[in-house]
């Protein structure tokens, strides 16, 4: 799969799904080419944002009547309340199953205005304009939509794709730092990833627009090839087992990208004592993950009996305690891990 520039320079990365196939702009000011993407027999849109994305002067214009549905900043925001007042707002309003929603901003605004697509009228058209660099390398592409329990992160979702997504480079300057370092954590994975495909060169030689373009290319190859996560697609969840525990046991501090940063390094402990890797693997993933300015240990104050815990309710545990570990022949699931080895590791990264 190779990646096309446009007319503009930016970058196109084709999704390859059949009759839901779609394309991946990246590229300064990409969003203000919106309405060549929005479907041309979409009559209204509703454009669903986050307060910090308006207050940074982040607008746009799909080229149709459209409303604008601006909600709180934050993780938080992610939940079955949001979805249903959302839907009833889009009812209020008069919104169509001939209409298109529009989702503006982060991971968890393409999330829930995703997944408030995927149920309003049984489903209607949506398109992602990512204004983050983790939403731009993961959340706004794949298709996966869906909100939080108190049990878990992104318990209830949907497969849903957009008809497109636009990345917007040109908006990562409005990010504070942390919010560019979460979204660094997703980006080291990729690098993992990368280096058991065949002939790539690896990120770390590319530029910024480019590097996001590459890890867009590298996702949209393994949604295409597991659309609904029946078996490869797990690989793009390395780190995250560590990384959901994490967040569901109240974060201790961390932003996303940065706990799976955190369960980069976690991974790749536990696969050399699976005697997967060695311990050089393992100096790479540190230096890797270090190497972004992100964390390489474990909080102090982590609870490691309450996080092993955790590890069950991973969406991936379906026949037990599932890891997705590095090994000879790439990134694989790996299961029956005792309990004592994963709190034995986790005290090695503390």
């Amino acid at each position: 799969m190779a990646s096309g520039a446009g007319v503009m320079g930016e970058i196109r990365v084709p999704v390859e799904l059949a009759e839901r196939s779609y394309e991946v702009w990246v590229g300064p000011g990409v969003r203000h080419r919106l309405s060549e993407v929005v479907p041309r027999d979409v009559g209204r849109v509703a454009v669903v944002t986050q307060a910090a994305v308006a207050d940074a002067g982040i607008t746009v214009d799909p080229g149709v009547e459209h409303k604008v549905f601006i909600t709180e900043n934050g993780e938080h925001i992610k939940t079955l309340g949001a979805v249903e007042e959302l839907c009833r707002e889009f009812a209020r309003w008069g919104l169509t199953r001939r209409d298109a929603v529009v989702a503006v901003g982060g991971g968890a605004v393409t999330d829930l205005g995703g997944f408030a697509a995927a149920v309003y009228h049984r489903g209607i058209r949506a398109v992602f304009v990512s204004t983050t660099l983790l939403g731009q390398i993961d959340a706004s592409v794949g298709g996966k939509t869906g909100v939080n329990l108190p049990e878990g992160k992104n318990l209830v979702g949907a497969f849903w794709q957009p008809a497109a997504v636009l990345c917007d480079t040109e908006a990562l300057d409005t990010l504070a730092p942390e919010e560019m370092r979460s979204g660094l954590g997703e980006m080291a994975k990729y690098h993992f990833i990368a280096d058991h495909l065949a002939a790539d060169a690896g990120l770390e030689s590319l530029t910024l627009p480019e590097r996001i373009a590459r890890c867009v290319e590298i996702k949209a190859e393994v949604v295409a090839s597991d659309e609904r996560e029946s078996g490869r697609r797990a690989v793009l969840n390395y780190g995250h087992t560590l990384a959901h525990a994490l967040e569901a046991h109240g974060g201790y501090g961390l932003r996303h990208g940065e706990a799976v940063a955190v369960g980069l390094v976690y991974a790749a402990e536990l696969a050399c004592r699976a005697g997967r890797i060695d311990a050089e693997r393992v100096v790479e993933h540190r230096r890797v993950v270090g190497g972004y300015g992100l964390p390489v240990c474990l909080p102090a104050d982590a609870d490691a009996d309450a996080l092993v815990s955790l590890f069950s309710r991973d969406k991936k545990a379906v026949g037990g305690i599932t890891f997705m570990l590095d090994g000879p022949e790439g990134i694989q699931p790996v299961t029956g891990l005792a309990p004592a080895v994963l709190r034995e590791t986790l005290e090695a990264v503390r």
